[in-house]
């Protein structure tokens, strides 16, 4: 943004609280996969046939699967809240605003809504594993749109990266999303599927874990380039970009090979599913650090 179109610190704050309450909806869900509770409300819109709140024979497991629900009215509260604070500068100034902003929330705010449906089409399917992993990866297109406009509104000036940088960090975009719906058909073809009478993908998992291994080797190799010839040209935005991701990717190695051989413990599967949101939100900050920023 321009320097006579600073961002307000309401909407800079309400587009951090987007980014984080995002993330956070994929660690419930994830809660509620890995605690059988997917299921814990059997049908949707309501939780029963009878009600849109969960009641005492449902257990822990309705309690679980609602606190997620709920968490959805948080999130539509943030983004309604965060698209609002995004249109006044555009309603104000209609010929010099910046609608970057405006454009970036709209998408983060229909992206809820959207989101309540595929959930609730998953309840609808029995948790068929397919849709269960395209609900996740809107999450992560979701998370990606959110570091987009955090990092727009700070205003950080960069150069114009080299067609090279380009390139290998296209790559390297390309090969996280690859390692991310990888990591899905793992999930879908593992144990935890949410709820003891879900299916699986059929897909064997120790193959589809060497599978995705692999892919992940490649990622980090071309995480690295992309830092080698960052640190060469000089680009100290994408090269710092890059060293975030590497360092996520380290973590998320280390975790998922424990969890592998420790027989998926649910806190290490909690804890990989934490980092492959951290690597969607990497990934997308490194992209967007080889492109100048408006006035720059």
């Amino acid at each position: 943004m321009t320097q006579t179109q600073r961002p307000t610190r309401t909407l800079v704050r309400l587009a951090w609280a987007n980014l984080v309450a995002n993330i956070a909806i994929v660690i419930t869900g994830g809660a509620v996969r890995l605690t059988g509770s997917g299921l814990g409300c059997p049908t949707w819109p309501r939780c029963t046939d009878d009600s849109y709140v969960p009641h005492d024979e449902l257990g822990i497991n309705g309690a679980i699967e609602f606190g997620n629900r709920t968490l959805t009215f948080v999130l539509v509260a943030i983004a309604i809240g965060c698209w609002v604070a995004a249109l006044r500068p555009v309603l104000s100034d209609r010929d010099g605003a910046d609608r970057r902003p405006f454009v970036l929330a709209t998408v983060i705010a229909l992206g809820i809504p959207a989101q309540a449906i595929i959930g609730g089409i998953t309840v609808l399917t029995d948790l068929n594993p397919w849709i269960v992993a395209f609900h996740l990866l809107v999450s992560m297109a979701i998370i990606g749109a959110c570091v987009l406009l955090v990092d727009l509104l700070a205003g950080r000036p960069r150069a114009w990266a080299t067609p090279r940088l380009k390139q290998a960090a296209a790559a390297t975009f390309a090969a996280g999303w690859v390692v991310l719906y990888l990591g899905t058909v793992v999930t879908g073809s593992g144990p935890h599927s949410g709820d003891l009478d879900s299916r699986r993908t059929g897909l064997d998992p120790a193959t589809m874990s060497h599978v995705h291994a692999w892919a992940v080797y490649a990622l980090v190799g071309l995480t690295v380039l992309t830092l080698v010839l960052a640190r060469r040209a000089g680009n100290v935005p994408l090269r710092t970009a890059a060293t975030a991701l590497l360092g996520v990717e380290v973590l998320q190695g280390a975790i998922g090979y424990t969890q592998y051989f420790l027989d998926l413990p649910i806190a290490l599967v909690l804890l990989h599913m934490l980092g492959a949101a951290l690597t969607s939100a990497a990934l997308a900050w490194l992209v967007i650090s080889t492109r100048a920023s408006r006035g720059a």
